[in-house]
């Protein structure tokens, strides 16, 4: 059993399983499924989300009967697998689904991808056919361990019921320890029926699963002698920050060395957006600033990213004058990409307490960084540079607007869920992050229709937070049925439908690159469809106010610019149920700045057609 992936444990997810039992344990008679639920509420998991089945079934009898357990049932297994990532990355718990064999279990594939791309911790509980029937193609027969293996930290295949405990209490600290991630625990029906004795704590064994998480003294001083030498550092966060809990120690560590900070799509709100020292997102869409610190950079203080396609562009020109600090829970990270001239493996929390320990001691030997040069290159970018946008000049509604308001007139400490798309980097950048775990997205599987369900799932672990879903009109076609799920559970989550009536992200490239030939893209009519003049904007079919009031929803439209306060006021007050704002916006709006792909980061547009003049003031 290997670590496969970076970020690091949050002090809220270790769990409560003993490792070498301390106590005597008592000792039941009990079923399997019994046996399972009682796992459970031994562990700390409190919420459920799933749907039974033909093989799960046996686990709902006792479910019925837990004080400790809540099950939401949803109206889709990946819906139930969305839900529990967007509660442990809201919480930073464990998150919990569970589903049937088969298709059941077929069905959660994808949120597990997405919780083992994004370093989630995720418990997916499966029932399977009878261990007798296992291997015949059995009906609702699928090969689950199979099928997850390459995206899952470590699965089980359960077949004896005196095997539960131990499975589970194992499954909650191996998704949970080290870089967190998804485990899967299939298990056969009739080892659940069957009767078997339930003992707490049971005594785990997992050979050669040892995460390091202390960094080693001599990378951290020879870190540390690089911050201080260096004339243009930047603090490159990436999500395994926030997994650590270790955002008050960054703030620490960058007020202390002075270096620009930049955090990836991950890691929004790892440090405040609007402190002095954030340039923020860089990557494909992030900002002008961002981008060309991380080019123009001579030192990359990496901690808790993996140097991703998205934020490095063409690899072989990226920050092509930097040494590189790395540091990381998983060694496998460590120079996958971009080969580190200091290796740190370890806890992203240790390694930058030791790291701020080790940068004080240089600076009491007097030893401390020039960075004037480079502030005033950076000041002078972001003045040159800045994020912005232009109304539409038909007088319809911005997209960037709507979603900027939303962030003004939202709650303090509202957590954002985003689907994927131009709604997803307007989220990004048109919203100011000040605090962890707030921003929830699909960023390394990038799941369209991951919203709806995520930000239930954060609202079910944080019932008193607002949470905003900022959605597309074609995500929420993916996962709207889980509305229904928040209107019957209580949990009045708030959606806000970016309506362009089509798929734009996929049409800003067709722009772009395809010489606007819009291939199968357009979602508000149909592939013979005449444009007509004057015609409504925006997607009317399905008309999302009326499924939404359908769902057990209040639900509204805003078109006009002059009614978006009053109705994303109005959305705010209700929080009673589920809410839905189908937002009207202009169709060519685009996202901005860009590094189109494949290219150099150095290439970077701040719009369409203006590309950056930088000089060479930072070459040297």
């Amino acid at each position: 059993m290997t670590e496969q992936a970076t970020g690091a444990h949050h002090p809220q997810q270790r769990t409560r399983h003993a490792q070498g039992a301390q106590r005597t344990a008592a000792v039941e008679h009990v079923t399997g499924a019994q046996s399972l639920i009682r796992s459970l509420e031994e562990v700390g998991a409190d919420t459920v989300f799933g749907i039974p089945g033909g093989a799960i079934l046996p686990a709902y009898d006792p479910m019925m009967d837990s004080a400790k357990v809540r099950h939401v049932l949803v109206r889709h297994e990946q819906g139930a697998g969305h839900a529990a990532v967007g509660y442990a990355q809201a919480t930073g718990k464990v998150g919990v689904c569970m589903a049937t064999s088969g298709p059941g279990a077929t069905n959660l594939v994808t949120p597990i991808a997405d919780a083992h791309m994004d370093s989630v911790p995720l418990v997916a509980i499966t029932g399977q056919v009878a261990s007798g029937a296992i291997g015949t193609d059995a009906f609702q027969e699928a090969d689950i361990c199979g099928i997850t293996m390459p995206i899952t930290k470590h699965n089980f295949l359960v077949t004896d019921p005196a095997e539960i405990p131990r499975t589970i209490a194992e499954a909650f600290h191996i998704a949970s320890t080290g870089r967190p991630g998804p485990v899967l625990v299939d298990i056969a029906k009739d080892a659940m029926q069957a009767q078997t004795v339930f003992a707490w704590p049971p005594h785990t064994e997992l050979p050669g699963y040892r995460p390091v998480t202390k960094p080693h003294a001599k990378q951290i001083r020879e870190a540390a002698r690089l911050i201080v030498e260096s004339k243009r550092p930047v603090l490159y966060v990436g999500g395994g920050v926030m997994k650590a809990g270790a955002t008050a120690e960054l703030k620490v560590l960058a007020e202390l060395t002075g270096a620009p900070v930049a955090t990836t799509l991950m890691a929004l709100g790892s440090f405040p957006d609007t402190h002095p020292q954030h340039v923020g997102m860089p990557g494909m869409h992030g900002s002008v600033t961002a981008v060309t610190a991380l080019q123009k950079s001579d030192l990359l203080i990496t901690l808790g990213a993996r140097f991703d396609d998205r934020v490095t562009g063409k690899l072989d020109s990226f920050a092509p004058y930097a040494k590189v600090i790395h540091a990381d829970i998983d060694p496998a990270e460590i120079g996958k990409n971009r080969v580190a001239d200091v290796p740190i493996v370890g806890d992203a929390r240790e390694v930058i307490a030791d790291l701020i320990v080790a940068v004080q001691a240089e600076h009491e030997a007097g030893h401390r960084g020039d960075h004037a040069a480079w502030w005033t290159d950076l000041n002078r970018w972001r003045e040159t540079y800045p994020l912005g946008y232009e109304l539409p000049e038909d007088g319809s509604l911005s997209p960037q607007q709507v979603i900027e308001r939303i962030g003004k007139l939202a709650p303090e400490g509202t957590i954002y869920a985003a689907g994927v798309g131009q709604h997803q980097m307007w989220a990004a950048h048109f919203i100011d992050y000040e605090q962890p775990s707030t921003w929830l997205n699909s960023g390394g599987a990038g799941t369209m229709g991951y919203a709806v369900p995520a930000a239930m799932g954060a609202k079910a672990g944080m019932p008193d937070r607002t949470v905003w879903a900022i959605d597309g009109d074609g995500c929420f076609q993916m996962t709207n049925q889980e509305l229904t799920t928040c209107a019957l559970n209580n949990i009045p989550i708030k959606v806000a439908i970016i309506n362009n009536g089509a798929l734009g992200m996929v049409r800003q490239w067709q722009t772009l690159f395809y010489n606007q030939r819009y291939s199968n893209t357009v979602l508000h009519s149909g592939p013979d469809a005449e444009p007509a003049d004057g015609a409504p904007r925006g997607t009317r079919v399905p008309d999302f106010v009326k499924l939404s009031e359908a769902m057990g929803c209040v639900a509204l439209r805003c078109e006009d610019p002059a009614e978006l306060d009053t109705v994303i006021a109005k959305a705010n007050a209700v929080n009673d149920r589920p809410v839905v704002i189908d937002f009207i916006v202009h169709e060519d709006a685009q996202v901005w700045p860009m590094v189109a792909a494949g290219t150099s980061n150095d290439e970077v547009m701040a719009a369409r057609g203006v590309r950056p003049d930088f000089g060479d003031s930072a070459d040297d």
